[in-house]
């Protein structure tokens, strides 16, 4: 089973602690367009993610998943620190 990459965006924006209203006041977009976004209905463009990521201080996440790491690693390493 291969992860849907908004579900790590999501996972990115909640440890932040931003509502999806929130993030898309950052992000410029509406609400509506980031649950998109982590529904994989829409793939956020480069700058977008980016953006994401700086938002939410998530910089170790972009890292890893422009490596290559899969999304299910990336996953329990974000809800370790988001439990402990």
């Amino acid at each position: 089973m291969k992860l849907k990459f908004g579900a790590i965006m999501q996972a990115c924006r909640e440890r932040a602690g931003l509502s999806q209203e929130e993030m898309a006041e950052r992000l410029h977009r509406s609400q509506s367009c980031i649950s998109k976004f982590e529904k994989d209905r829409k793939v956020p463009d480069m700058q977008t993610f980016l953006s994401w990521v700086d938002a939410t201080g998530a910089k170790e996440v972009a890292v890893a998943f422009l490596c290559g790491m899969d999304g299910l690693n990336i996953m329990q390493n974000l809800m370790t620190l988001i439990g402990g």
